[in-house]
């Protein structure tokens, strides 16, 4: 089962949902930390990095003695990252996506491929659970790149928990794909449905089934719950604002560790995604 925890803005409580879900499941779990802009699971987790690696993404690298300035290379990039002046290939790689179309389109093999330095993944555990995280380079705007490499790790457990980037941009959708059930993360405020009706049009986009979790749930109005009855998307689990939540969450400690009858609301949270998971699927 891949979760992946998102909302469509940042401060919504997404990071506190994803490492006290993961807390709660334990043993066979896995949380990958996919907001690899400002990653900060670790803060609460404080995990024991085992391994490390550096991450790069593709770059064309032009062979200049086999170039005869086609332009095809630049035709087909959308982004702009190689243009042709007076017969030559300027490559910009802060713009190249990592596509590896220049490669194709070229008639004389002049583009090989060539790499650049975007991040870090790293690795540990906290206690039983495992823990996978990626740093972006800073000043590094291309980070699906990484947030696939971390990815990459969501075959190694039973239960992935993924806590994606807030928003709905193109690394969310990234860090989304593939999951089997998106929980988002929502706050009772005019601001915080305005978001959220963003992030489920993108979820609905990718046809994955998702449910709510609201926090700070005794705050602001009722209008994200009017809109889950009217959208028909579950509400799953609710936080209420407390002053001792707030101040353990201050310090970077987990809900489930000062409160420890949280771990059951946790994991009835998670049986409940996995059958309406399974639901969904059964009927599609």
């Amino acid at each position: 089962m891949i979760i992946s925890i998102a909302s469509g803005k940042g401060g919504t409580g997404k990071t506190t949902v994803a490492t006290n879900l993961a807390l709660s499941l334990g043993e066979g779990a896995r949380l990958l930390d996919c907001d690899v802009e400002e990653p900060n699971c670790h803060l609460f987790l404080h995990p024991q990095i085992t391994a490390s690696e550096i991450v790069t993404s593709f770059i064309p690298v032009i062979r200049e003695e086999s170039c005869t300035g086609c332009k095809k290379c630049a035709e087909i990039c959308r982004f702009r990252a190689l243009t042709v002046v007076r017969g030559k290939v300027l490559v910009f790689p802060e713009l190249c996506h990592g596509c590896g179309g220049c490669l194709e389109v070229c008639p004389e093999n002049a583009v090989v491929e060539g790499s650049r330095e975007i991040g870090v993944m790293e690795s540990g555990w906290c206690g039983p659970l495992g823990f996978v995280q990626g740093r972006l380079r800073v000043g590094e705007a291309m980070s699906p790149p990484l947030i696939r490499k971390v990815q990459a790790n969501r075959n190694r457990a039973i239960k992935i928990i993924i806590d994606a980037p807030p928003g709905t941009s193109c690394p969310v959708v990234a860090a989304m794909k593939g999951s089997h059930f998106v929980l988002l993360v929502t706050e009772p405020t005019p601001f915080g449905l305005h978001d959220l009706g963003l992030a489920v049009e993108a979820v609905r986009v990718l046809g994955i089934p998702c449910g709510l979790v609201i926090n700070r749930s005794d705050m602001g109005d009722d209008g994200v719950r009017q809109y889950a009855l009217r959208e028909k998307i579950p509400v799953l689990l609710e936080i209420p604002f407390e002053r001792k939540i707030a101040e353990a969450y201050s310090r970077g400690i987990p809900i489930v560790e000062i409160m420890p009858e949280w771990a059951q609301r946790f994991r009835d949270l998670y049986d409940r995604i996995v059958v309406l998971a399974g639901n969904w699927g059964a009927s599609q």
